[in-house]
């Protein structure tokens, strides 16, 4: 009976794990875009591959346990998504660097709002079993953050267009509108985290 707990929480372990490591990452993110130093960029690629083996390992546990404590498909979602939010956050600093753009105060408050959302979403996930209703406080604070974001990323797009019209101009529009989106796709993937919370909660409390 022991080992067949064991099993189950190891599940909820690798979530909060790979929440942590999400949270960690974005918060490089964030003084990246402040900084600018090379090696914080490093250290956002070092955390993408950590929670890239720790999925791994999920996965694998999803295919070798017959019982879970979820949904194994939520559990699996859930993964996926807050994977994905350190994805689009490596590859908006990696553009960064082969596209040769540098920061603006827009990519600085979107990284913030992100970095918010990224630690609610981490907390959700520790007090999914334990404390649902605490879980469900961080999932809402996570989808306001989200609509934040979508706000600024609006902005963002209004003023980059208002930039000169002339052909450097339209290519720092097209480079700088890419490494926006990369960072509201971020956004999105906490929002849909989120919502994979929200159903796991519903189903089992």
């Amino acid at each position: 009976m022991r080992l067949f707990k064991r099993r189950k929480s190891i599940f909820l372990k690798l979530l909060i794990d790979q929440a942590k490591r999400t949270e960690e990452g974005i918060e490089h993110l964030k003084n990246y875009m402040k900084s600018g130093e090379s090696s914080i960029a490093k250290e956002i690629d070092n955390k993408e591959k950590e929670g890239d083996e720790v999925r791994r390992i999920l996965i694998d546990e999803i295919n070798r346990t017959f019982s879970t404590p979820f949904d194994r498909e939520d559990i699996f979602a859930l993964s996926r998504a807050v994977d994905d939010i350190l994805d689009y956050a490596n590859t908006a600093v990696d553009e960064m660097n082969i596209l040769k753009i540098k920061s603006n105060p827009h990519l600085v408050k979107m990284s913030e709002i992100l970095e918010k959302s990224a630690r609610n979403l981490h907390q959700a996930v520790k007090m999914l079993a334990s404390h649902p209703r605490v879980a469900t406080n961080h999932v809402i604070k996570v989808k306001e953050f989200e609509n934040r974001l979508e706000i600024e990323y609006r902005k963002a797009l209004s003023e980059l267009f208002n930039t000169p019209d002339d052909l450097e101009g339209i290519i720092t529009i097209l480079k700088t509108r890419e490494l926006y989106r990369h960072l509201s796709n971020a956004g999105d993937k906490c929002d849909e985290a989120a919502d994979i919370i929200g159903d796991i909660l519903v189903k089992n409390y």
